[in-house]
């Protein structure tokens, strides 16, 4: 079978329509067609169903673009095995962040990057919800994403590699003239009847608020949504509400108008992963710049000690 076939039948499996693999693939999608269909024809079996206006892959489908998946790993891993024996990390890596996971490690990352010659990190900003972080991979060789503590492990483990890189606490976020600033710790039911301002539907933070509200034994009064924490921390400064922050970006511009308070009795964290595609992973480039995420991960949780100490 012809190996850009299988990685068509891949894409397939991967992205859901005919459109979308043509696209990423820059093909038409009458070239795409063909191609599958050939690759058909090679197996002696369906491999794609009507379903609707569209296709699926059939079970004999799914095999095979899960075969082509070992085929892609195989193939990178002997490439990475002679990049090693030439100690040559070279190429270009893609990745795409979530804005305030960019803030926080990538600087570092692009500076770590520097002193390896022939290496061009090419960084792009996304914030999709969280069950989306995964598909990202089909477009970027690293993803770097986020999830809270009670998904923490619920990435698909045989589409995707997650790499673990940090574990970073959730504060409350308040104004500084606010009643419950004064107090050291807060506790789920100080947060009954306050005005929220909360994440969209879907994303992380929205998990831990339902995890406040089931500890307090009252719903969370959420008056605005807003993906950006910028815009978050402009309206918890303006005292229109209080709300979820990470505490080791938090504040930016509005540092010395937000007061951070740890809350005890609600595990409140997110994790932070590097998610790929598991040939992509293969790759030493891309294993290279994994290398400089861990490196500056630990590099973030260990100049923040100070200011976070463990949970109660």
């Amino acid at each position: 079978m012809d190996l850009r076939r299988l990685e068509l039948l891949r894409e397939l499996a991967e992205r859901g329509s005919i459109t979308e693999v043509a696209r990423a693939t820059h093909r038409t999608p009458s070239a795409v067609s063909q191609q599958l269909r050939i690759l058909e024809r090679e197996a002696g079996l369906p491999l794609t169903e009507k379903a609707g206006r569209g296709i699926v892959l059939t079970d004999a489908g799914r095999a095979l673009a899960r075969s082509a998946t070992d085929v892609a790993v195989a193939i990178e891993q002997a490439t990475a095995l002679w990049d090693e024996f030439r100690n040559d990390p070279t190429g270009e890596v893609s990745l795409a962040t979530f804005p305030t996971g960019g803030q926080m490690l990538l600087p570092g990352v692009v500076n770590r990057l520097d002193a390896v010659g022939g290496l061009t990190l090419h960084c792009s900003d996304r914030d999709p919800e969280s069950d989306d972080f995964p598909a990202l991979t089909a477009d970027f060789d690293i993803v770097l994403a986020h999830t809270a503590s009670s998904a923490a492990m619920n990435w698909p483990t045989t589409d995707v590699t997650a790499v673990k890189l940090m574990t970073e606490p959730l504060d409350i976020a308040l104004p500084p003239g606010h009643p419950l600033a004064a107090k050291e710790l807060l506790d789920p039911e100080d947060l009954i009847g306050e005005r929220w301002i909360g994440v969209p539907w879907g994303y992380p933070f929205e998990r831990t608020i339902h995890d406040i509200s089931a500890a307090a034994g009252s719903p969370m009064n959420v008056v605005q949504r807003f993906g950006d924490t910028r815009v978050t921390e402009a309206f918890v400064a303006a005292g229109l509400g209080i709300a979820i922050l990470p505490c080791y970006t938090a504040g930016g511009a509005y540092r010395s108008e937000i007061v951070l308070k740890n809350l005890r009795g609600v595990v409140a964290e997110r994790h932070i992963f590097a998610l790929m595609r598991p040939d992509r992973a293969e790759r030493l480039a891309v294993r290279t710049v994994v290398d400089a995420l861990r490196a500056e991960a630990d590099a973030v949780v260990a100049a923040n000690l100070h200011r976070n100490p463990p949970r109660p």
